[in-house]
């Protein structure tokens, strides 16, 4: 009975943690690194870009929810919007994004995995579709970091599980 309290704290720990990330003070366009840092914390990754960088704040692997801050030349902020969305999802072009586009696009993913078969390295992402629906996207690259497909559905770590006898 002492673990599963235990347990439980330690998931209620983990859990007020996610939820004091999403209620941060967002950082206004204009801000500085600094500034950024000091609103949102450390970013769980940077990501170079042509004009700059994007930092990327990550609530996962089990959030449904990244923040990516686009940096410009002159290091201040231009965007902040969270990315795991379908509309987001949407900007990726089959046959043209790389493994780096999607990192500087939707950051990392949840989960990483092969399909020997297809020879296809999957990356899936959780995220609420509509805002409503706990889903999850794969996105699939070829042998040479393209990305080939992507494909959406319900999120098994939320799927209802039933256990049938005779």
């Amino acid at each position: 009975m002492l673990k599963i309290i235990r347990l439980l704290m330690i998931f209620g720990a983990i859990a007020l943690a996610g939820c004091a990330a999403m209620m941060r003070t967002p950082p206004a366009i204009g801000d500085t690194v600094d500034v950024v840092q000091a609103k949102f914390g450390q970013p769980t990754a940077v990501y170079p870009t042509a004009d700059g960088r994007v930092l990327e704040y990550a609530i996962g692997p089990m959030g449904q929810y990244t923040w990516m801050a686009t940096i410009g030349p002159d290091g201040r902020m231009t965007t902040f919007e969270q990315v795991l969305t379908g509309e987001k999802f949407a900007t990726l072009k089959i046959g043209k994004a790389t493994h780096g586009d999607v990192l500087c696009a939707i950051g990392r993913p949840a989960e990483m995995s092969y399909l020997s078969l297809p020879d296809l390295e999957v990356w899936s992402y959780r995220y609420k579709e509509a805002g409503v629906w706990n889903s999850m996207m794969h996105v699939h690259f070829d042998r040479n970091g393209v990305l080939k497909m992507m494909q959406s559905g319900p999120d098994p770590m939320y799927e209802e599980r039933r256990f049938f006898m005779d």
